[in-house]
Formats: structure tokens, sequence, C-alpha cells
């Protein structure tokens, strides 16, 4: 049922942000993913990226979330973690960038030619989506 709700979610965004909505949503979650998160995570997300050995603190096993999680996926949170432009308690400190600035700034910079007037945060919260859809799909059974 989350997962129905998610796409429906997405899908929404998508139309909201035009762009996007020519991209496959997987694709575009796993390029997410390969382009940001890999390098620290890892391909698996299994927290053994090339760069995790330079990290004072070990990045993530991203495919234990729901394990860790009594077996539901915490899409919210992990959207918010993400994102990185609020302080989430519950994550403590913030080691890994914070996503959201990264992706409003490529907003910025994708829409200044096309519009004066565009809807930054819906391009935000679409890469956001896509991104926690594919570790999603990263979890061990």
């Amino acid at each position: 049922m989350r997962r129905k709700q998610l796409t429906a979610l997405l899908s929404a965004v998508m139309f909201l942000t035009p762009q996007l909505a020519l991209a496959d949503m997987s694709s575009l979650g796993k390029r997410e993913y390969d382009s940001n998160c890999a390098s620290c995570h890892g391909q698996s997300g299994k927290g053994d990226g090339p760069l995790s050995g330079y990290l004072e603190k070990k990045p993530t096993d991203l495919t234990q979330t729901m394990k860790n999680n009594n077996g539901v996926f915490p899409f919210s949170l992990m959207t918010k973690i993400i994102d990185g432009r609020q302080v989430i308690a519950l994550h403590g400190t913030r080691d890994m960038p914070a996503w959201g600035h990264e992706y409003n700034d490529k907003a910025v910079q994708h829409y200044q030619d096309y519009f004066k007037s565009y809807d930054s945060e819906s391009f935000v919260k679409a890469r956001i989506l896509a991104l926690t859809e594919y570790v999603y799909t990263l979890q061990d059974e």
C-alpha cells in the first residue's frame, strides 16, 4: 500500500515538474543514487563505497533500513534525512550533505534560462522522492 501511495505522490510531483516527467522514476532515482550516494554508501547500499574509509563515521547500511525499523520502510523520515534542510533529532549529527540545498541550487541553474517564475521546491521534492524510492529497492528481503 505504501508503495502505491508513493507512486501516486511521485506522479503528482512529476505533473508539477514537467522536465522530470519524461524521466523514468526508477532510473532517475538510480541516477541520483549513483551520482550522490554510492561514493559513500556503495553501489549496493551497504555503506562500503570508495570514500567510506576516509570518513570519521561509517556510512549507514541502507539495505537494513526497513529491517531496523520493524519491517517498515520509513519513507517520510528518509526523505527528510536526504533533504537535510531541517534538523531531525532522531538522525543525530549531520555527516551527510543536505541534498535539499544542493537540489534547490540545481533548480535555480536549470530554470534560470527558461522561466522567470518557477517552483524549485517541486524540483527538489521530485528528486528526493525518486532517490527515496530507489533506496527502498535496495532493502534486503
